[in-house]
């Protein structure tokens, strides 16, 4: 019996395979992303927003809500050019100032954004932040943390993991999206991986760039952020530390960012 279950279980997960249209890399599916990972990111997003400070009516919170929305404009803009704007029409967009000492920031799956305090002397004006939400929202674009929330399904158990994603918005899924963002007051952020960061930092260039914001900035950006580094490596540098390999792997993307953004009337 076991060993049918075993069977069974490695039948399923080649089952569930799927090609992200934007990277067009092959990978595992076990959660549907409007179906189950963006209503239960809404949920998570409203419950974090009530255990935590927003912050509003300062600088810094009108500077997060105007980079917010050109970020999204830039975001719909590009998917809409490639014909993907069928993967981001559930999205309810919302950016939000976090009161916390994180340097940090994050996008959830639909476009809920927490950036929190301790990222804005770093990002020092608009063109800094621009770099840190067109990463992360890239990472949402990407379905970054929908690879990452099947991983933690899977570490969880196969059979488990394939019984929570075809549950919709459950228990496990609400807990997962927990891991990810670091949202539950005991739980710690599950890293994306080098591959995905790398991913964020091409497309994120290119957001920052549609939406305004010469990409030359990210550099001076990046370089504070590695500057940072200390006794304790900041979540947003927690597993491709910003160091001079990153920073040159971004200098080579610029010039592709621009070229992007030349097709919406953005020259630099």
């Amino acid at each position: 019996m076991k060993k049918v279950l075993v069977l069974c279980s490695v039948a399923a997960l080649m089952l569930a395979c799927a090609t992200n249209p934007l990277t067009g890399k092959k990978g595992l599916a076990l959660t549907n992303e409007n179906e189950q990972l963006i209503p239960a990111a809404y949920q998570q997003y409203t419950t974090f927003l009530k255990e935590n400070k927003v912050v509003t009516g300062t600088a810094d919170a009108t500077k997060v809500q105007n980079v917010g929305t050109k970020i999204k404009d830039a975001a719909v803009k590009w998917m809409t050019s490639k014909g993907f704007q069928d993967q981001i029409s559930s999205y309810k967009w919302e950016y939000k100032l976090i009161q916390g000492k994180e340097i940090n920031a994050w996008c959830m799956p639909g476009g809920k954004i927490a950036v929190f305090t301790g990222i804005m002397p770093v990002t020092k004006d608009e063109a800094g932040l621009a770099t840190v939400m067109g990463h992360e929202v890239a990472h949402a674009l990407l379905s970054h943390s929908r690879k990452r929330m099947d991983k933690a399904l899977i570490q969880a158990g196969v059979a488990q993991g394939l019984g929570a994603a075809t549950s919709g918005s459950s228990a496990a899924v609400q807990q997962g999206l927990g891991l990810l963002y670091g949202t539950g007051s005991n739980l710690a952020m599950l890293a994306y991986g080098r591959s995905d960061e790398s991913e964020a930092d091409r497309l994120g260039l290119m957001l920052m760039a549609i939406a305004g914001y010469n990409p030359d900035n990210a550099i001076s950006f990046w370089q504070r952020m590695s500057a940072q580094g200390g006794s304790k490596t900041p979540e947003l540098l927690s597993t491709h530390p910003s160091d001079k390999t990153r920073i040159a792997n971004i200098q080579k993307l610029i010039p592709e960012a621009k070229a992007e953004a030349a097709k919406f009337g953005k020259k630099y």
